[in-house]
């Protein structure tokens, strides 16, 4: 008995900080997307390849759906809804923890993304996330009913992408209504993204972690040199990586620099020892700190950094 294989893309979406990379880390196995407590970390829809010997998937983890204005935030927007055209599953992510402790929040981020996310006219799953913080756990009952009423014949999966658990069903239902299909990607392959747009996300995750309140959302990586040497006598030298963190305004790059360089030098601590578990090899990285006012303003510097993509 031949078993038909699968290939598909599934569209990761919801609201900031529900948990989408996460999850998509989990459902890899491996880390990915970068994860922060912050909210709106990621900017851009980031692809993983998750291969075994029924399907191949194709996770697409878009920028969190929310109402902030400007620019930037507009081309996010834009990234996300514009997954859910590509995919052929809709995976809705929502924070169980959140919305039983703040149920008027319901009505104002998820009941919106209702009429939305349906008329795509994709198969439905709801991703009810962080399970595990609920307690007493009799608290999601309301809330899941809630979340039926609001999505009527989507399917409801409560689970904890921090513990993994129920995430193994998640994914094995995703597969069954997959598309019949080929691999399209070779077997080892983990994600669609350059290896140089991966190292700037591992740079903007560590500023992420280590800088306080709104700076963050004004810094973004820009990977200036890439250099790879050429094996001596079989033995691998270090790749040679120059990164330029783009600040919004001057008073932000003492920021990020730290006193004596301290906070920029934790921070390239951080990224190179991450790198080199990446690329499986010794990482020579240097970081500076560029002023570019009001970037996130700049739609076509916006797009040269892939930003709504």
């Amino acid at each position: 008995m031949t078993t038909t294989h699968r290939f598909g893309h599934v569209a990761l979406m919801g609201p900031p900080n529900a948990g989408k990379s996460t999850l998509l880390n989990r459902l890899l196995g491996q880390k990915l997307a970068i994860v922060s407590p912050k909210p709106q970390t990621t900017r851009n829809a980031i692809s993983g390849i998750l291969t075994s010997d029924a399907a191949q998937v194709v996770f697409l983890d878009t920028p969190g759906v929310h109402r902030m204005a400007g620019r930037m935030n507009k081309l996010l927007l834009e990234a996300a809804w514009g997954a859910l055209h590509q995919a052929d599953v809709v995976v809705l992510i929502l924070d169980a923890e959140l919305y039983t402790k703040k149920p008027h929040l319901f009505d104002r981020e998820i009941r919106p993304l209702a009429d939305p996310v349906q008329r795509v006219e994709r198969p439905l799953f709801i991703a009810v996330n962080k399970t595990d913080r609920v307690r007493p756990k009799e608290k999601l009952l309301p809330f899941l009913l809630r979340v039926g009423q609001s999505f009527p014949g989507a399917e409801i999966f409560p689970l904890s992408a921090e513990t993994g658990d129920g995430v193994d069903t998640l994914l094995a239902e995703l597969i069954k209504i997959l598309p019949e299909g080929e691999a399209r990607y070779p077997e080892d392959q983990l994600s669609t993204a350059s290896m140089r747009f991966l190292a700037a996300e591992t740079i903007r995750e560590k500023l992420f972690l280590e800088l306080e309140q709104e700076l963050p959302y004004s810094t973004i990586v820009e990977i200036e040199q890439w250099e790879e040497p050429e094996p001596i006598d079989g033995k691998e030298g270090p790749v040679r990586i120059n990164a330029a963190i783009h600040v919004a305004r001057s008073g932000h790059k003492g920021m990020v620099i730290g006193k004596g360089g301290q906070l920029l030098k934790k921070i390239g601590t951080a990224a190179r020892i991450e790198l080199e578990v990446m690329l499986e090899r010794p990482v020579h990285l240097e970081l500076w700190v560029r002023v570019r006012e009001d970037w996130t303003e700049d739609t076509a510097f916006l797009r040269e950094m892939g930003l709504g993509e």
